[in-house]
């Protein structure tokens, strides 16, 4: 019968060992297609048949696009697991995989610590205004005209973390290193050894909003919290809050934060995601205020070596087992 196939959609150069493990074991197909149109069609056609794993960047959906309900139902029947290269995984339909009896895995833990590093740097900046006077000093004025405001210490200060899984515990931590009280909401409540080793106080949602100095958005992007800060929540905080995003951007409705942002509700944000990436609302773009990454909270050669190496991990799992590392929480107790 020969070896069994799997698909690769995207580039994994950063573990070459492991990505040459896997062809020892399996038959690497890549795709000839360069557009979505073509890829559905590819898969159709019967040319990726037999095909039983796919792995893929977030990259790869610069050609297939989601990995959608369309695009799920488009795939061989031969495939039995998706290996997605991300802790985030809202590009992929998981409810049509699993209609499909195809399980998904991620890669949940090996961002926390360059995801929450992203963090704590976007936080300090925000807080002290950082952005405001590098963008005066490379107009080649040294302090601005006007001066960029007073920025503000962490130490004392109270961060509210939404989302407390691997990285938000892992900020809260960090956070700890500055002086600042933590407290947290997150859909179920940590057991007590976790909270006592982040040192963080439980508190209802609007409770978090209210009270937060510093408000930093760990979740992940679904159906539940799409849009979870508004202007109804930004009206809850107190005046002068600092946001900080490294989570997925459609988090946040971005024209509300804008205008949060205009009127002074928010103080500053610092953002390493947005809601229609690549695309930033102009609001952010021209507001010093704002300081802005370009989605980098992963990207160290660190990380993404942990990143490769835990997706082929699960390749070879999938293949010789028939089971995955880290299969995505919505698929763990159910049969596919």
């Amino acid at each position: 019968m020969g070896q069994p196939k799997v698909l690769q959609l995207g580039y994994f150069e950063q573990a070459p060992e492991s990505l040459a493990k896997v062809s020892q074991i399996a038959q690497i197909l890549h795709p000839k297609s360069t557009t979505r149109s073509d890829f559905i069609e590819e898969c159709q056609s019967g040319a990726l048949g037999q095909v039983s794993v796919i792995f893929r960047t977030v990259e790869s959906a610069e050609i297939t696009g989601p990995f959608d309900e369309e695009l799920v139902a488009s795939l061989p029947p031969s495939v039995k697991f998706i290996c997605h290269h991300g802790a985030g995984y809202d590009s992929i339909d998981v409810q049509a995989c699993t209609k499909q009896g195809i399980s998904v895995s991620n890669v949940p833990t090996a961002v926390d610590d360059a995801t929450a590093d992203t963090a704590i740097f976007l936080m300090l900046g925000a807080l002290r205004n950082f952005n405001v006077a590098m963008t005066s000093l490379r107009k080649g004025e040294w302090e601005g005209d006007p001066p960029p405001a007073m920025g503000r210490d962490p130490q004392g200060k109270t961060l509210g973390i939404l989302g407390m899984g691997g990285i938000g515990r892992n900020m809260a931590k960090k956070a700890l290193a500055f002086g600042m009280r933590i407290q947290y909401y997150n859909r179920t409540r940590l057991p007590l050894e976790l909270e006592e080793d982040c040192n963080a106080t439980y508190v209802d949602l609007e409770e978090l909003y209210r009270t937060s100095d510093v408000l930093s958005l760990n979740l992940p992007l679904n159906k539940h919290t799409r849009h979870i800060l508004s202007d109804a929540q930004f009206a809850m905080m107190k005046r002068g809050v600092v946001i900080v995003n490294t989570a997925r951007g459609a988090v946040i409705d971005e024209a509300a934060l804008v205008r949060a942002l205009e009127n002074g509700i928010v103080d500053s944000v610092g953002l390493d995601v947005f809601e229609n990436e690549p695309d930033i609302h102009p609001g952010l773009l021209s507001n010093p205020r704002a300081i802005l990454l370009p989605h980098r909270g992963t990207y160290t050669v660190e990380t993404e070596k942990k990143m490769a190496e835990w997706v082929l991990d699960n390749v070879r799992l999938a293949l010789q087992e028939g089971r995955l590392k880290s299969i995505v929480p919505e698929q763990a107790n159910i049969d596919i």
